[in-house]
């Protein structure tokens, strides 16, 4: 490959980075606006892996809005971001797809018994996989697919302080 190609893959490279933590901050400060941005006119979400739904990723973002108003507390932590271009003639093309694994400590507003929780360590931590599909449109890099793959999660471990507040 040439220098000139080089710089281009890394620049998509960027770019793309920059949409997966795009697609992170929106879900954490609830921009589903800035969410359905990030997807192509097609884009599909799949969630079904962590217990979710699938579907138009302008759907999907509706089913966030109302599930994630039980975590008022949430940070998406993606990493180990793995980025395979499809290749045409030997060079990068226009199809990506990332696999990268993911860690998300969340805060449940109220406990199972319905107690209110107070302070803000997470007491719901999920850890598993995404797949995202992207292809490069007009206005850059975008999602044409994720799909959520759950591994394992935690629930309900208090802490002692947190226990004393309830």
């Amino acid at each position: 490959m040439t220098q000139r190609v080089d710089l281009a893959t890394v620049m998509d490279r960027l770019s793309i980075d920059a949409v997966i933590t795009g697609y992170a901050t929106a879900v954490d400060d609830g921009e589903w606006a800035d969410y359905r941005a990030l997807f192509t006119t097609d884009g599909r979400a799949d969630y079904r892996g962590a217990g979710g739904v699938e579907g138009p990723a302008h759907e999907v973002a509706q089913w966030l809005t109302e599930t994630m108003r039980h975590f008022p507390v949430r940070q998406h932590l993606i990493v180990n971001r793995r980025i395979d271009f499809q290749e045409l003639d030997g060079y990068p093309g226009d199809h990506a797809e990332v696999r990268a694994d993911y860690l998300n400590p969340m805060r449940l507003e109220s406990t199972a018994a319905g107690t209110e929780v107070r302070g803000t360590a997470p007491n719901f931590v999920t850890g598993g996989r995404y797949v995202f599909t992207l292809s490069r449109t007009d206005t850059g890099w975008r999602i044409r697919t994720v799909n959520v793959n759950e591994q394992w999660r935690s629930t309900g471990n208090l802490s002692p302080l947190d226990r004393s507040a309830t």
